[in-house]
């Protein structure tokens, strides 16, 4: 008998490649962060042989600052933990994105002709995005080996207990099997347990992992990537991104850390064209219970250029929503700098103001107005945006698992 541990179902398998892929991409400028147009991607399902074929790569890339993009449903655990160590030995920089290849376009990034590009060598040009993307099971390891490990408010990372399958040569007696393997279950529990530790990671989430069945998926919640030091930045955010909806608009969504040190609180901007003279921006964020409701907002960009909402926002379900024009100059304010200065004013019991600050970037701004202005109409008298009911940084719908037997 012999028995091998894995960590993904065929519902998660859905729209990934059966052998895990790894190639160089290369994208727009400041497409993988500020300054960064070129990264590693890696995706598909974690076989049994994924071990080796990602430590050749490796070794002819010289370049250990290129960042790491994982989109992965799982796979094998062992192999996992052989690439997740590789990591930790390169000190890689990992995150959680999806690349799309952009001569894939009319194909379904994991056919037989969009892999062929991928696996043939050279830099492949590509877009990334962090939306939907994910990284599930056993791909959560070689997260784990990253030293720098970063997961996009709108990406995910799920969990849940391995499951042993075991391949038997002619006929044992169900004792001696049922005895196997549950010396093999404790073997893959203690295995689990010291590459967790070895990581550096909060035990708790091995406790955690094992209370999940297999059939089963738990996301991991902002308070919990913290808590375990996954990703320790108080203030994740994603890079504005164009959504090609019926209107469309540019998006950013960030989470901040609470004064509490345990919980996180939802933001999200919206970037709208009214006319090519004018834009509408608008800043979402979950309710607040006791101070919800009362703050002014103000966003700078630079010294000279602010938008002002100046009002109390408007109560839309659990979030609460400030809008206001903006003018072209404005927006070209905004597009100059690399941070933009948030600045909110709520009124204390004593009668006094709090004045609270914050940064938030603009990496993605710039390419994402400019296609946006290309659909901006040249008439002045433009319906504003319909305010969205709810801020859709959620997991995908595909993260959830199906039973195997």
């Amino acid at each position: 008998m012999s028995g091998a541990a894995r960590a993904e179902t065929p519902a998660e398998k859905a729209g990934f490649a059966p052998r895990l892929t790894i190639y160089l991409a290369r994208g727009a400028p400041n497409s993988c962060g500020a300054g960064c147009d070129r990264w590693i991607a890696v995706e598909g399902e974690v076989d049994r042989d994924a071990a080796a074929r990602i430590r050749r790569f490796l070794a002819g890339v010289k370049d250990t600052q290129r960042p790491i993009y994982l989109h992965s449903p799982g796979g094998n655990v062992e192999q996992s933990y052989a690439i997740g160590r590789l990591l930790r030995g390169r000190k890689a920089i990992a995150r959680v994105g999806k690349t799309i290849a952009t001569a894939c376009a009319t194909g379904t990034q994991v056919d037989a002709a969009c892999l062929k590009i991928k696996t043939a060598g050279g830099e492949v040009e590509a877009e990334l995005t962090t939306r939907n993307a994910m990284c599930n099971s056993a791909c959560g390891y070689l997260f784990l080996g990253a030293t720098t490990r970063e997961v996009a408010p709108d990406a995910a990372i799920a969990v849940h207990n391995s499951k042993l399958t075991l391949v038997i040569h002619g006929h044992p007696p169900p004792q001696v099997v049922a005895e196997y393997r549950q010396r093999q279950m404790v073997t893959a529990d203690r295995d689990r347990a010291a590459f967790v530790a070895a990581m550096g990671i909060n035990r708790e989430l091995n406790d955690l992992i094992r209370t999940v069945k297999f059939e089963s998926l738990h996301v991991l919640t902002r308070p919990e990537l913290y808590r375990f030091g996954i990703d320790t930045r108080p203030q994740p955010e994603t890079t504005w991104t164009l959504e090609k909806e019926a209107r469309p608009y540019i998006r950013k969504i960030a989470m901040a850390k609470q004064a509490d040190g345990a919980s996180f609180r939802m933001m999200e901007w919206r970037l709208f064209c009214e006319t090519k003279d004018r834009a509408r921006l608008m800043f979402v964020r979950e309710f607040a219970e006791g101070a919800a409701g009362k703050s002014t907002v103000v966003i700078m960009a630079g010294a000279d250029k602010s938008v002002a909402f100046g009002r109390f926002p408007a109560r839309v379900g659990k979030y609460e929503v400030w809008s206001d024009a903006v003018a072209t100059d404005t927006v070209k304010a905004m597009l100059a700098v690399q941070h933009l200065q948030v600045g909110e004013n709520t009124p204390a019991p004593d009668g006094k103001a709090a004045v609270a600050s914050f940064d938030i970037g603009t990496t993605g701004l710039e390419p994402a107005w400019t296609q946006l202005l290309a659909s901006c109409p040249a008439a002045a008298a433009v319906a504003k945006p319909v305010v969205p009911p709810v801020v859709n940084a959620a997991p995908p719908a595909t993260v959830t698992a199906a039973p195997t037997q």
